[in-house]
């Protein structure tokens, strides 16, 4: 199918992604593997939540777990630019039929909740909690040093059609993996910051988050994080990588929690702030394009992911298969 133009006026303004709510079995493991062996900072904590945010963050938050009795997740954030783009995104998301309600969150001012087609939970606000920075205090560093959150991936039953919904809304493609048999869109990163991405969208049964990813500040932090999570008992929430991406040329590790939710740590991706930035099309059997070096992803990494709490499952009609390893 063809790439659809970027949209250069969107209906309403989003400035970035933001933050991701987990729910978690077992709040306590949560804590020891996002905040002890990650790094991330704590901003609030209570007997059923955690508030977290990475080194360079001035938001209040960037994570939010949130005990459950079955993992899954809860919401994905954006900021958009004032109060008045709440507006205009209340007004286009309800004149999609879609669902649209103002609700109340710790820490936020006003916050705009609302679905995707498919399902998705996604909120919108414009003001957050600021907090003090604590980017120069390096005896904070811990762990990987997360910077801050960087994108989120998710599973998607129709990726042309993800990219047309979120393309409309004013996020603009910077990569893809097209099917050279059906010409349909195997997967989709889309940005609003001026990185690689924001939002990307793999082929698959959806909608499930792929994972959440956090900035590093170089790639001796992950292989750092390697040496940490292998002597102190994570060894087997360790999935793929170390690695180079051929797509998005960043540094990449994936590891997963005991709940299955997937987290990318990341670094040395690109500027993609021109508006007339020109999309990278990607075989889907292109060995390079998982990995630079060749490496191809296992097969849990094509398969697994969180469930959107509320969202139905779909499986999707494109069967095209990437290089999966062995």
């Amino acid at each position: 199918m063809p790439i659809p133009p970027p949209n250069l006026n969107a209906p309403f303004n989003i400035v970035r992604l933001s933050h991701a709510e987990l729910r978690v079995t077992d709040l306590a493991w949560s804590r020891s593997f996002y905040v002890d062996m990650l790094g991330l900072q704590i901003t609030h904590e209570a007997a059923d939540s955690l508030y977290l945010r990475a080194m360079e963050e001035r938001g209040h938050h960037c994570l939010i777990l949130q005990k459950a009795a079955e993992p899954s997740v809860g919401v994905l954030g954006f900021k958009v630019w004032s109060d008045e783009d709440l507006d205009k995104a209340a007004a286009w998301f309800t004149a999609k039929d879609l669902p649209v309600a103002w609700i109340e969150r710790p820490f936020m001012g006003r916050v705009l909740r609302t679905r995707d087609p498919w399902g998705i939970p996604l909120e919108f606000y414009a003001k957050m909690d600021r907090l003090d920075p604590i980017h120069q205090n390096y005896k904070l560093y811990r762990g990987v040093k997360p910077l801050r959150i960087d994108h989120f991936n998710m599973f998607s039953s129709n990726v042309d059609a993800s990219l047309a919904f979120y393309g409309e809304m004013g996020f603009r493609l910077t990569e893809y993996t097209a099917d050279d048999v059906t010409g349909r869109t195997w997967a989709a990163w889309m940005h609003r910051k001026g990185g690689v991405h924001d939002i990307a969208f793999t082929n698959g049964t959806g909608p499930r988050l792929h994972h959440t990813a956090f900035w590093v500040p170089t790639p001796m932090n992950i292989i750092d994080l390697l040496d940490l999570m292998s002597t102190s008992g994570y060894l087997g929430n360790i999935e793929r990588g170390p690695g180079r991406h051929g797509i998005s040329n960043a540094f990449f590790l994936y590891i997963r929690d005991q709940d299955g939710h997937r987290t990318e740590i990341y670094c040395s991706d690109y500027q993609t702030t021109d508006p007339d930035h020109e999309p990278i099309r990607w075989r889907l059997t292109d060995p390079q394009r998982q990995t630079l070096w060749g490496a191809p992803a296992p097969r849990s990494w094509f398969e697994l992911g969180s469930v959107f709490e509320g969202a139905a499952l779909a499986d999707s009609d494109l069967k095209a298969q990437p290089i999966i390893a062995p």
